[in-house]
């Protein structure tokens, strides 16, 4: 009896406070997906054969990673091992994430201002590069800051009806959400195809380099978002949060927000001020 007693009482939780995570093989799977996609990346941009079947496994072994991974923390808070101090250093690892973030992106606008500010003394440059004078800022990216807007107030509505109980709302606005976010990326894609007709490319000088691997990793960011939305959104469709609890909501909506505010800066800095600017950098002979 003592056993049996004993094995009951050792399925009633851990006795401290912080959460033991099982063994589990997404990490390094993770890694593996992001170095398969990193050098596929690299190999499509350079013409190399296959570069773009590696890219493409990649892509799709980083987001099977993201939903199976979603998938074992999402067990692990309904067994109950996610106490009051772990939900608040879950709080703590992405708030330190965002500002980790927020130095990613520092770089690529150091990138663009140094490149718009100091011109060149001993090349002819042209900023923005030809055929791109100016930036067709209130187009598509006009369109897509307000799409943005809208999205962080919808993420907003859901999290006040989630801490009303009301799930039914909450639901509505995830969804709604996530729409926009894919419609967002949708614009942005087409935006590309557009530019690159216009003879904007990745090689066209500090412009555009900086200028696509800042909205580039933005629109990464935002799939990786939406990613994480359409996971918050599937929990709010089966009642796996509480209005009590619901920490991986509030990362997603802090996460999203992130995201807007990011688009914010680019839209201002890259595509009015810098997408405006022109000047043409003379020669030393």
């Amino acid at each position: 009896m003592a056993e049996v007693a004993g094995g009951e009482h050792a399925h009633h939780g851990p006795k401290h406070d912080y959460n033991l995570v099982d063994p589990s093989p997404w990490p390094i799977v993770g890694s593996a997906a992001a170095f398969v996609l990193a050098i596929g990346g690299v190999f499509w941009m350079h013409g190399v054969m296959g570069g773009g079947v590696l890219l493409l496994a990649g892509f799709l072994g980083v987001l099977g990673t993201m939903f199976v991974w979603f998938r074992d923390v999402i067990r692990e808070s309904l067994r109950g091992d996610y106490s009051e101090k772990v939900a608040s250093m879950l709080r703590i690892g992405m708030v330190l994430f965002i500002v980790s973030e927020v130095f990613f992106f520092f770089a690529f606008f150091w990138a663009f201002f140094w490149g718009a500010l100091v011109p060149p003394d001993l090349v002819t440059t042209y900023w923005p590069p030809e055929g791109v004078d100016p930036l067709p800022t209130w187009e598509i990216p006009f369109l897509n800051t307000l799409i943005l807007l809208l999205s962080g107030c919808t993420i907003t509505w859901a999290h006040h009806a989630l801490r009303e109980g009301d799930m039914d709302t909450c639901f509505k606005g995830l969804a709604i959400t996530v729409a926009l976010g894919i419609i967002f990326l949708s614009f942005q894609i087409y935006e590309y195809v557009e530019l690159v007709g216009y003879g904007l490319t990745i090689t066209q000088g500090i412009f555009g380099s900086a200028f696509y691997m800042a909205t580039g990793f933005h629109g990464f960011h935002v799939l990786v978002g939406t990613t994480f939305l359409i996971v918050i959104t599937m929990r709010a469709w089966y009642g796996l949060m509480s209005k009590e609890r619901h920490v991986g909501f509030e990362a997603a909506a802090w996460y999203w927000h992130f995201v807007d505010v990011v688009w914010l800066f680019l839209f201002v800095s890259v595509y009015w001020w810098g997408g405006n600017l022109t000047w043409v950098s003379p020669a030393i002979q």
